[in-house]
């Protein structure tokens, strides 16, 4: 007999069920009433690229939408109830970014590809420009795990990076001057006190806590069972894990960012959980598969109704 993990997470029923899931939460959270459109679209727009990059990299070996399907649960859960539109725009970008940069695999001419994955993660900067810090660790990404990096898509690379601040020179000394953008930039020196968790909410630190427990199973998970997956698939796993650990150290070094630091920690633990909840079969994996569904749909509630109060 399947279990119900196995059936939920290979139904074709299952991204349209959470997807309902997902837009009754924007209605509770106020998207008619609090004008959330925008950062709504955004949200959209995010998941059919998780989605998108799902079925074009055969994440999984069998049909499934788990992996789209843990990206809602887990934005929902951490953005709501006020998403901001700066977050969300940077997290769509270096969605897009991500997905972008897996087609490079291999490829040391794909400059391409490289340049519109920088260029996304250029764009996700002009919503919050510490994402700048990630683009070292795409560098990274490019030259180890997806054995991609060459001089042209090294070039590539930057002339990615630089192109959206290029076309904000002359929109910034057309509309605010210059300054602007030279402040926008600036905010890169200003780190905050390390590990000061006094800026953070009961709910963002259980937000917090329920992501890195499912990054930690995902990845541990994916560690043992790797090698039933082909070599790219298996490059593209650590890709996930690098942005999801990645992410996690930023949130607990400056938490003054969890935000936008939350939002690219989905990004890499929806494919690793995703991989879990579909190829895992037995019956204390449906026992957690239950348990996980039971806690996102907890923590939306808790964050969508209980008030935000400081953690110290």
């Amino acid at each position: 007999m399947a279990f119900l993990q196995t059936k939920v997470a290979e139904s074709r029923m299952t991204l349209p069920a959470t997807a309902a899931y997902a837009a009754a939460a924007w209605v509770a959270a106020g998207l008619f009433g609090g004008g959330l459109w925008l950062q709504f679209a955004c949200f959209a727009a995010s998941v059919a690229v998780m989605a998108e990059m799902n079925n074009a990299c055969a994440l999984i070996r069998v049909y499934s939408m788990a992996v789209p399907s843990a990206y809602i649960a887990l934005t929902c859960a951490a953005t709501l109830p006020n998403p901001s539109v700066t977050n969300a725009g940077a997290g769509l970008f270096c969605a897009l970014a991500v997905a972008v940069l897996l087609r490079c695999y291999q490829d040391r001419l794909s400059t391409g590809h490289t340049f519109y994955a920088f260029a996304s993660l250029g764009v996700a900067s002009l919503f919050q420009v510490q994402m700048l810090y990630f683009v070292p660790l795409f560098w990274l990404l490019l030259a180890i795990p997806l054995r991609a990096m060459g001089w042209r898509t090294a070039m590539a690379s930057v002339l990615g990076v630089c192109l959206p601040y290029w076309l904000m020179v002359p929109i910034t000394m057309y509309t605010c001057g210059l300054e602007a953008l030279a402040d926008h930039l600036s905010q890169l020196a200003a780190a905050g006190r390390v590990c000061d968790f006094g800026t953070l909410s009961a709910n963002q630190v259980a937000t917090f806590a329920f992501t890195s427990a499912l990054l930690a199973t995902g990845a541990i998970h994916y560690h043992r069972q790797r090698i039933d997956d082909k070599i790219r698939t298996r490059m593209f796993y650590n890709c996930f894990a690098a942005i999801g650990f990645a992410s996690a150290a930023f949130a607990v070094l400056q938490p003054q960012h969890f935000g936008i630091a939350i939002q690219t920690m989905a990004i890499g633990t929806s494919p690793l959980i995703g991989h879990f909840m579909a190829l895992t079969k037995t019956r204390a994996t449906n026992v957690a598969f239950c348990a996980i569904v039971a806690a996102a749909i907890s923590l939306t509630i808790f964050n969508l109704w209980m008030p935000s109060t400081k953690f110290s």
